[in-house]
């Protein structure tokens, strides 16, 4: 299988069915074989029912599901254990995350040769609050510094890329998420990229 996509969740039942179908339309006009992933941490709305639903009509889309809000860590570090891909792309839910950035992605790791590529989200939407972007280019700078990895802008975008290897040799507990390159880079996973990708506005419900 070429390519896994992780979905971590919590309440998006609104969007799930359009990321799907975009997700379907990318994958198809590259002749892709796929899986997406639905980690549903705990929704209290229909998520579990539309993943079902989804499901039910593809046989590409397969469900993990939380029976209370655990956190991004545990709902990756489930989306790792059950991907089969060759490549495993993480993405939001909330429609943020263009999957349009797929084919790009899997090519730095499967042609450039990179253990994991993380996106860039150079760009943000005008609707993120100063409350937001201030802690986050603090503790990425410190990210930075604390782990040596110069290179990356974002060690917390939710849009990533690894080689499959990568998401089988890390454990993503508490939250650890938000530190992934630097398990990656400890694991022995050195060669780490980053991608500008393109920020939309969340479509659905409430960050």
């Amino acid at each position: 299988m070429n390519i896994s996509v992780i979905v971590p969740l919590y309440n998006e039942e609104e969007s799930l069915p359009e990321l799907y179908a975009w997700i379907d339309r990318v994958m198809k006009s590259k002749g892709f074989s796929y899986e997406v992933i639905f980690v549903n941490d705990g929704s209290t709305d229909r998520s579990w029912d539309v993943i079902r639903e989804l499901s039910e009509k593809s046989e590409n889309v397969k469900g993990i599901k939380f029976r209370r809000n655990y956190g991004k860590s545990p709902a990756l570090y489930c989306g790792f254990a059950a991907a089969q891909g060759d490549v495993v792309i993480t993405m939001d839910a909330d429609l943020q995350d263009s999957p349009d950035e797929i084919p790009e992605l899997y090519r730095m790791i499967m042609e450039d040769g990179y253990d994991l590529v993380s996106g860039y989200k150079q760009n943000r939407k005008k609707g993120d609050p100063l409350s937001k972007t201030i802690p986050t280019k603090l503790f990425n700078a410190t990210a930075r510094q604390v782990s040596g990895i110069h290179n990356l802008h974002d060690f917390n975008c939710g849009l990533k890329a690894y080689r499959k290897e990568v998401v089988k040799n890390i454990e993503v507990y508490g939250e650890m998420h938000r530190y992934i390159p630097y398990l990656a880079k400890n694991a022995g996973f050195s060669k780490i990229g980053e991608k500008p990708v393109h920020h939309q506005a969340r479509k659905f419900g409430t960050s």
